[in-house]
Parts: structure tokens; C-alpha cells; sequence
């Protein structure tokens, strides 16, 4: 596909989605339990969906010109201010939920290490038996998500400045810095120190769709991130009747938040499998768990503390369980270079149990 190409999809629905948001404040429509409140659901979402896929083509068309490993990275980023929005709008609306940070961030670590690796393991094995990629690189990721993970999710179990699973204040503060030197010192490796262990001999880094107005994807991108923030409340509305509806539990807006900014992502990530692509596809999955953690916690700590909210970031003793097994099944899984069918079909079992215990506990 031409760079000059630009799909009708991917500026209308940003177009589509300024216009609902500005017709909303000016005729005061928003969601009720009504049959034209169901209407207005479906095409918020509808908008929505559309509106992020937009923000992740753009991405896209702009990540192949600049090559690998800048171009996983600018989609991963993209991704993450999606969800940073998302979280914050809900999380710190008229109706607080403090958990819903760490309820989504685990949602992601545990839907990317688990449900997508395995999907794209599974859909490469499928058509190629066995696939390779960089253990140098997989080594890094699993080595920094390890951390972020145990210092974020986990040691807020076990501190004694607060009782329960909270930070003080300067408690958060020093690990929102701590998470962010980190992901800068991943970058500069990433992008510079052992940019080869993030590629593969397929990729020369500077194949792109032909002479681009890249500036066309970049200002459309901008706009579509923009639109995905204005949607946000109008969506938080309807994640929470949603769920009242339904009676899930709490942990249930984290994983629709998640699967919401992951989707896009996750097509890419599959399709790469698809095609061989192993590598990238680890890319785009391990690299969308990392920069969570690590953008999503100090952003929306920051605006925590500004606004006096609390944040609850540790996780129960049955999700601590399930996050180790995770990492443990993870370093067997990218331990030796190579992967097949069962270590796909084992990280998707797993993710089944994640779903099966959020409903039933």
C-alpha cells in the first residue's frame, strides 16, 4: 500500500468523533437506560472502535517508513496515551475507582503475556511449525516487565508507611520515578545500545510505503488521539451501566479498558505471526505491557495526587498467584529461541483461567 493512500476510515471516524462530542455538549445528549440510550451506545462505541484503529493506522503507516525498532515503539506509545486517557477519565470522574489503574494494568500484562503471545504463537505455528525470534531481546523485556510488575502491583501489598494496598505519597512518587528511568534506560537500549537484539535480518529499518507525506499521518494521528480523549467519559458512562447490567465484578472495566486499547494492537501483533514475523509481533505485544506500566502508573498517579484521589495498586493473593505463573511460563516460553504450538495453547489456557476467576472467584 502507497503511503499517499489514506482510507476514508481512517479521518472520517476522528471526524465522526469530534462531531458526536460537540452535538452531545450542545444538545446535552448523553446515555440513559432507555432504548435511545442503547442507540447512543452503539454508535458511541461504533465511533470509538473506529476512532482508535484510525489512531493505530496512522501510527502504522508512519512506524513502516521509520523502520523497526522505532516503528513498534511509535505504535506502542500511540496505544498507551490512548489508554492513559481512558484510565484517567474513569478513575478519577464523579464516581471514583481507585482500582481501576492497577485492575487495568494487570488486565493488560496478563491479556498480552498470556492471551496474545499465545494467540500469536499459536497462529505462526499453525502455518509454520516452529518460529524463531531474538532470546537477547525477549530477555530485556521479560527482565524490565518483571520489575515494573513486583514494585507496582505486588510490594504495594507489603509496605508499612500505609496499611493496605496503597503508597504514600512519597512512596508513589519515588516508584512513578523509578518505573520511568527504567523504560527510558529500555528505550535507549531498544533504540540505541542493542537496537539488533529488537530485529531481525528481514528488516533494514528504513523500508517504508515509498515517498510519504508523512505529515498527513502524523496530523491525523494527533487528531485521533485527541478524539479518543474526548469519547472517554461518554464511554466510562457506559462501561459502568454495562457492568451493573450484567453484574460483573470490578476488575470487569479494567479488562474492557484494556481490550479496548489493546484490540488494534493486537491485530497487527497476530498478523505479523502470520507472516513469519515473529519478532515484531513480541515487539508489539511485551512492548505494549512494558510502556503500560510504565506511562500508566506515573500518569495517572500524577493526577491522583493533584486531585487527591486514592490509587489502590496491589493486587489479591489469587492475581499475585497468577502474574508469577505468568513470568515463570514466560521465561520458559522465550527461553530458548525457538516456539511451537503447545506454548501457545498453554499461555491461552491460562488466560482462560485469568477470565474464568475474575467472574467467578
Amino acid at each position: 500500500m502507497s503511503a499517499q493512500y489514506v482510507p476514508k476510515s481512517s479521518w472520517i471516524f476522528p471526524a465522526l468523533a469530534v462531531v458526536f462530542v460537540a452535538t452531545g455538549k450542545v444538545a446535552g445528549l448523553a446515555f440513559t437506560p432507555t432504548v435511545a440510550g442503547g442507540i447512543y451506545a452503539a454508535v458511541l462505541l461504533v465511533i470509538l472502535f473506529g476512532t482508535v484503529f484510525a489512531a493505530v493506522h496512522h501510527a502504522e503507516v508512519i512506524a513502516h517508513k521509520i523502520g523497526e525498532p522505532y516503528g513498534t515503539l511509535l505504535l506502542t506509545l500511540s496505544v498507551i496515551i490512548i489508554e492513559v486517557a481512558v484510565i484517567a477519565t474513569i478513575m478519577l470522574g464523579d464516581k471514583a475507582v481507585p482500582t481501576l489503574a492497577r485492575d487495568t494494568v494487570f488486565a493488560v500484562v496478563m491479556i498480552v503475556c498470556n492471551g496474545l503471545v499465545g494467540l500469536c504463537i499459536l497462529a505462526g505455528g499453525l502455518r509454520y511449525i516452529e518460529q524463531e525470534f531474538q532470546v537477547s531481546g525477549t530477555k530485556v523485556y521479560l527482565s524490565v516487565l518483571i520489575v515494573l510488575s513486583t514494585i507496582t502491583l505486588i510490594l504495594p501489598n507489603y509496605t508499612l508507611t500505609t496499611p493496605g494496598p496503597l503508597y504514600s505519597a512519597m512512596q508513589l512518587g519515588f516508584v512513578s520515578i523509578v518505573t520511568l528511568i527504567l523504560y527510558g534506560l529500555f528505550l535507549y537500549t531498544q533504540t540505541v545500545l542493542h537496537r539488533d537484539y529488537f530485529i531481525t535480518s528481514d528488516d533494514d529499518g528504513s523500508a517504508g510505503h515509498g515517498p510519504a507525506r508523512l505529515s498527513v499521518n502524523a496530523i491525523l494521528l494527533v487528531l485521533s488521539l485527541v478524539a479518543v480523549v474526548l469519547l472517554a467519559k461518554s464511554f466510562s458512562v457506559v462501561v459502568d451501566a454495562g457492568a451493573a447490567a450484567i453484574g460483573a465484578p470490578p476488575a470487569f472495566s479494567g479488562i474492557v479498558v484494556a481490550l479496548l486499547v489493546l484490540l488494534p494492537e493486537s491485530v497487527a501483533a497476530i498478523s505479523a505471526a502470520r507472516h513469519n514475523e515473529l519478532q515484531k509481533s513480541i515487539n508489539l505485544s511485551l512492548g505494549s505491557a512494558l510502556a503500560t506500566i510504565s506511562l500508566t502508573i506515573p500518569a495517572v498517579a500524577l493526577a491522583a495526587y493533584l486531585l487527591d484521589k486514592p490509587l489502590v495498586l496491589g493486587l489479591a493473593p489469587r492475581e499475585m498467584v497468577l502474574l508469577v505463573m505468568t513470568f515463570i511460563l514466560s521465561m520458559l516460553t522465550f527461553g530458548t529461541g525457538r516456539t511451537n504450538i503447545l506454548f501457545g495453547l498453554v499461555h491461552v489456557l491460562v488466560f482462560a483461567v485469568f477470565i474464568f476467576m475474575v467472574f467467578v472467584p
